[in-house]
C-alpha cells in the first residue's frame, strides 16, 4: 500500500530502454476499441498485486486449505486488534432472580437477518469489489490504497463491535472464495475430525505462559470454518444459498475475465497487463462499455460492467441448477444410488477444478508471459497436476464417510483394548494399519469379537466421543447412531449406553454446565440457571431420572430423557 502511493524505483524497470529488464515497455500497439493505448514508464505496484499476490491467495486455499490462510490473512489479523487490546463491545446482563450482573461479549445471532443470510452478504460485497476493480481501481493507486483502508478500517470495526472471528465469517468477501476453494478441505490441508489435538486448524487460540495453547473460541459460528472446515461444508451442503454461492461463483469469474475482451474488442487487452497501469482509468467511466464486432456499443462503461459480470452470475446459477437437477435424474434413471448430497458435492467438486484452472488461465499471465517459455509450461503443469490431485481426493469423499473417519480412531483405540489375538486375523497387520472401512468390517465379522465385548467397544467410542466434544452433541448423536446401525447395536442398547455413560459419570450430572463443542465451549450462567431449575423440578415430580445431563449435551438430551422416561412408565403400567 505504501508503494501504491510513492515508488519512485520500480519504474526504472518498465523503461523501453533498458533491455535487461523483463518488465521493460514493448513498442507493441495495445488496442481498445481500434485505439492504441499510450505506454509510459510505471510503478509495478498495481501489477504485482493484482498479478501476484491475488493469485497466490488462491493458490493457497486450493493446496493448502483454508486454515494456512487464515494464519497469515492480514485482514483477519487485523480484525483481532480489538480483542487483543481488550477494547470489545460487551452487553449488560442481568438476572432477574439474583440481580448478578455480568457482562458479556456481543455475537451475531443465527437467527437474526445477518446469521441466516451472510453468505449473501459477503457474494455482493465480492461482487461489488469485482465491479470496482474494473471500473474505480484496477490501476488508480490512489483508488485502490482507499478501498484497501476502507476495508480495514471495517475489518477493525467488526472486531470491536462483534466477537470471535465474526469478520471473516460473516462480512469478509474473501469468505466467498476461501469456501469455493478450501472445502471440503485443501490439498494438503489437516483433517480434524481425525486429530487427536482438540485445538485443530485455524481455531481461535491464545498461548499461555508456559507456551502451551488454549483454546479461544467464544462460538461466534456453529459450525466454524476455523474448527473443522469439512463438517462445516456437509452441514452447509443443503442450504439454498451454497448452490447460489457455487454457481453464482463460476459465472461472476468467467465474466469477469471475458468483459476485457468485451470492453476492448481484442484479448492483448488483458494479456498485455495494460489495465493493470492506465494513466486515466476514471476518465473512462462513460465511455461505450462495449466493443463487438468492430462496432461500439455506447452503453456507459459504469453500467457495462455490472451488468455483464450480473447477467453470467445468473448464468451461472441458472445452469448450474440445470445440470444438478439433470444429473439427479440421470441417477435415479440409472439406479446410480447415489444421493443427493452426493451428486451435489460432486458437482461442486467439478465447479471448483473448472473455475480453478479457468482462474489461472488468466489470473498473473501477464507477469507469466514475461518468463522463458520453459517456466511458464512448467507452471501450467504444475497446477492441473495439483488441481487434479485436489480433484481425486475430493470427489471421493461422502458425509458417511466423514462420520465413519470421525469415530474410526476412537473405535480402533477400543479394538486395542480387546484380549485378541487380532494380528492372526489380518494377515500380520496390526489393527493401525487398517482404513476406516476395515475397522468397521472388523467390529461386524471378526468371529471372536463377541457381542458383550461389542458393546463394551462401542460404550467405549460413546464415552470419548461426548469428552472430547469436537462436534455439539446433537450432531454427535447422530454420528453415534449411524455408527451403531453399522455395528449391530439396537436403538435401546445405544440408550442404555448413554444412561450408562451418566450414571457412571458423576460429574456430568453434577458439574456446571459446559456444553461440550468446541464452538460453545464458554460458560454460559444464564443457561445454566434454566437447566439447574429443570433438575431440581424433574426430581421433584419424578421418582426416577434415566438420564439429565448437564456438561455435555444442554437442553438436547433433556427433551430425550423425558420421551424415554415416558416410554418406560408405560411399559411399568
Amino acid at each position: 500500500m505504501a508503494s501504491f502511493l510513492y515508488d519512485p524505483l520500480s519504474s526504472i524497470l518498465t523503461k523501453p530502454e533498458n533491455t535487461w529488464s523483463p518488465l521493460r515497455l514493448s513498442n507493441t500497439c495495445i488496442k481498445v476499441q481500434d485505439q492504441c493505448l499510450s505506454q509510459q514508464p510505471y510503478p509495478l505496484g498495481t501489477t504485482l498485486f493484482w498479478g501476484a499476490i491475488i493469485p497466490i491467495s488462491i493458490f493457497i486455499l486450493l493446496v493448502f486449505g483454508h486454515e494456512m490462510w487464515r494464519r497469515i490473512c492480514p485482514l483477519s489479523f487485523l480484525s483481532q486488534i480489538p480483542r487483543s487490546l481488550g477494547w470489545q463491545r460487551q452487553i449488560k446482563r442481568e438476572d432477574p432472580k439474583t440481580g448478578k450482573i455480568r457482562y458479556e461479549l456481543v455475537k451475531i445471532k443465527p437467527d437474526s437477518w445477518l446469521g441466516k443470510n451472510y453468505p449473501y452478504v459477503q457474494f455482493a460485497w465480492l461482487f461489488v469489489g469485482l465491479c470496482g476493480r474494473i471500473l474505480f481501481f484496477n490501476a488508480d493507486r490512489l483508488m485502490l490504497t482507499l478501498w484497501l483502508l476502507f476495508t480495514i478500517a471495517f475489518a477493525i470495526t467488526v472486531g470491536y463491535l462483534y466477537s470471535g472471528k465474526s469478520w471473516c465469517n460473516y462480512f469478509c468477501p474473501m469468505a466467498t472464495v476461501q469456501r469455493i476453494y478450501s472445502e471440503p478441505g485443501g490439498l494438503f490441508s489437516s483433517q480434524a475430525h481425525t486429530s487427536e489435538e482438540l485445538i485443530t486448524q485455524s481455531m481461535c487460540r491464545t498461548t499461555l505462559p508456559d507456551g502451551k495453547e488454549k483454546s479461544a473460541c467464544v462460538a461466534c459460528q456453529n459450525p466454524c470454518i476455523d474448527i473443522d472446515s469439512e463438517r462445516t461444508y456437509w452441514s452447509d451442503l443443503k442450504r439454498p444459498e451454497s448452490s447460489f454461492v457455487r454457481y453464482g461463483y463460476v459465472g461472476l469469474v468467467i465474466g469477469y475475465f471475458v468483459y476485457y475482451y468485451l470492453y476492448a474488442g481484442y484479448w492483448d487487452y488483458y494479456f498485455s497487463g495494460i489495465w493493470a497501469r492506465e494513466t486515466d482509468q476514471l476518465a473512462s467511466l462513460f465511455a461505450p462499455g462495449f466493443y463487438v464486432l468492430g462496432k461500439t456499443v455506447n452503453i456507459p462503461k459504469i453500467v457495462a460492467v455490472p451488468m455483464t459480470l450480473g447477467g453470467f452470475t445468473v448464468l451461472g446459477y441458472g445452469w448450474g441448477k440445470v445440470i444438478e437437477k439433470k444429473a439427479k435424474a440421470y441417477s435415479l434413471r440409472h439406479h446410480l444410488h447415489l444421493s443427493i448430497d452426493t451428486i451435489r458435492h460432486r458437482i461442486f467438486t467439478i465447479c471448483t477444478f473448472g473455475i480453478f484452472n479457468f482462474f489461472f488461465i488468466f489470473a498473473g499471465r501477464p507477469l507469466i508471459i514475461l518468463l522463458p517459455l520453459w517456466i511458464q509450461y512448467l507452471y501450467d503443469i504444475l497446477l492441473v497436476i495439483l488441481s487434479t490431485m485436489w480433484l481425486y481426493k475430493t470427489w471421493k469423499r461422502t458425509p458417511d464417510i466423514y462420520s465413519r473417519e470421525s469415530v474410526a480412531n476412537r473405535l480402533r483405540k477400543q479394538l486395542e483394548k480387546l484380549d485378541i489375538n487380532l494380528p492372526k486375523y489380518l494377515d500380520g497387520r496390526s489393527i493401525k494399519e487398517l482404513n476406516t472401512h476395515e475397522i468397521y468390517v472388523l467390529a461386524k465379522v471378526l468371529p471372536s469379537f463377541t457381542k458383550n465385548k461389542l458393546y463394551h467397544a462401542y460404550k467405549g467410542v460413546a464415552r470419548e466421543f461426548l469428552v472430547e466434544g469436537k462436534m455439539k452433541y446433537s450432531e454427535g448423536l447422530e454420528v453415534l447412531q449411524k455408527m451403531a446401525q453399522d455395528l449391530e447395536i439396537s436403538e435401546d442398547e445405544h440408550w442404555e449406553i448413554l444412561n450408562q455413560l451418566g450414571v457412571e459419570n458423576v460429574e456430568i450430572i453434577n458439574s456446571p454446565l459446559e456444553i461440550k463443542n468446541v464452538e460453545n465451549n464458554v460458560e454460559n450462567d444464564e443457561l445454566l440457571q434454566k437447566l439447574q431449575d429443570l433438575n431440581q423440578v424433574l426430581q421433584k415430580h419424578f421418582d426416577k431420572i434415566l438420564y439429565v445431563p448437564t456438561k455435555y449435551t444442554g437442553f438436547v438430551l433433556v427433551k430425550d430423557s423425558l420421551q424415554k422416561l415416558r416410554r418406560s412408565q408405560e411399559k411399568e403400567k
